[in-house]
């Protein structure tokens, strides 16, 4: 049987997950880092719980399955997050391999520091003849 306090602490990380998850919907990384150190504490705290011994009947009691329908639901809140941290990175990738003139199939043109648009080829110096 899971105690109150258990509980308690499931039932703060899946707030904690859903603040997290509007942060970063939101772009803000401060208040994203600032929800890690509490997140951690509850995900240890969390992660030292063992479950009950079973009854005879071989059930663990309805308490027991109601905190940890509870943990599945942070896990899903957890790879939701997850998923969108993932995207951004992708996305943030592919931005700067098109800045960098990487994809040669990009139709996005790219200005140099003249205004020119870029070809993406370095031009030779006159130290390389």
């Amino acid at each position: 049987m899971s105690s109150p306090a258990d509980r308690s602490a499931a039932l703060r990380l899946a707030a904690l997950l859903d603040e997290e998850f509007e942060a970063l919907k939101q772009q803000d990384l401060d208040r994203f880092e600032a929800l890690q150190p509490e997140k951690l504490d509850l995900l240890r705290r969390l992660g030292s719980i063992s479950p009950p011994q079973p009854t005879p009947s071989g059930d663990f009691g309805a308490d027991w399955l109601q905190f940890q329908d509870l943990v599945i639901d942070c896990r899903d809140r957890h790879r939701r997050n997850s998923i969108l941290i993932q995207r951004k990175l992708d996305a943030i990738r592919a931005a700067l391999k098109t800045l960098q003139g990487a994809d040669p199939t990009s139709s996005v043109e790219v200005y140099d520091r003249l205004g020119r648009i870029a070809t993406g080829k370095k031009k030779s110096s006159y130290t390389d003849a």
